[in-house]
This record gives structure tokens, sequence and C-alpha cells, in this order.
């Protein structure tokens, strides 16, 4: 039986035991979390990168603003007489994640492609009345449209072979 000094050693050993396995555990679940869709929406990652904003989230970004955004993508893509190209949709436990995924066999051919259909995202986004009201039409872009929406990443992929990663910062 062990001591009365003893004991508080040992009780530490053990505490400092459980907290190590707590945080490991905690740092293993918050990798696979961070990188749970692909391989199902689209495959790994494999390329990445930050993106400093020129605009600050909006303070009425919510995980609903953001769906609502996904949602009026969806609609006006759908509003077409052709099949989009490819989707766009959010996820996330608040919706932080924005997906967009080329679909049939136009898709994006290349990283390249997929640049370019964000530039096209950027000539939209320059006619909404939240860039022309504040003048800035000519200075932001769709990645910083996003970013004032609360998005915290977005991931383009040709849903095949690559999936670039853009960290919104």
């Amino acid at each position: 039986m062990p001591t009365r000094s003893v004991m508080p050693r040992v009780m530490l050993q053990v505490r400092a035991a459980l907290l190590l396995t707590a945080t490991l555990l905690a740092g293993a679940a918050g990798a696979q979390d961070a990188d749970r869709h692909a391989g199902y929406y689209y495959p790994p990652i494999t390329s990445q990168e930050d993106y400093a904003t020129r605009a600050a989230v909006m303070p009425q970004a919510t995980g609903e603003l953001r769906l609502g955004f996904v949602t009026g993508l969806a609609y006006q893509q759908n509003a077409r007489p052709y099949a989009p190209p490819f989707v766009v949709f959010a996820k996330g436990e608040t919706s932080e994640r924005l997906i967009i995924v080329a679909i049939g066999q136009n898709g994006f051919q290349g990283l390249y492609q997929a640049r370019a259909v964000l530039a096209h995202m950027t000539s939209m986004a320059r006619g909404t009345p939240v860039f022309r009201e504040k003048g800035l039409q000519d200075v932001l872009t769709f990645l910083d449209l996003v970013r004032m929406l609360g998005f915290e990443e977005l991931t383009i992929s040709d849903g095949q072979s690559f999936a670039h990663r853009i960290t919104l910062k």
C-alpha cells in the first residue's frame, strides 16, 4: 500500500496521463473533422493556399445567411436551360466551409480552369449591391465576398483528380 506522500504524486501522474490522452484524442478528432469531406464529396486535398481577404466578416454573417447564399446560387444555376457545370454547397457545423465541385463531362480540367471559374464568379460578385454601394467592385473578389459572409475556407475540385483548398484569413 502506498504511503501518503506517494499517493499525491501517483494521482498527479494519472491526471497528467489522462490529460495527455484527451489532448491527443481531441487533436486527432479535429484533424479528421477538418478533412472529413475529402473522399466523399471530392478527392483528398492535392493543393492548398491561404488568401488574405481585404474585407471583414459582416456582423450579420451567420450559418443561415451562408446557407441562403448557397441556395441562391443553386437557384440561379437551376433556372438556366442547361445542366450546371458545377455544384456549390456549404458544410460544417455553422456552414463555414464552401465547396465547389465540377460535375459532368465538361467539368474543370485542372486547377487553372477552377481558378478561371473563381475569376468568373468575381465578375458576378462585382455586380452585387454590397460591392457597388460601397464602391468596391474594382477592389474585392469572390473570395472576399465569401469571407464577408463568414466562410472560413473554400474547396474547389474537379470531383475526380484534384481538390484545392483556400483558407480565407
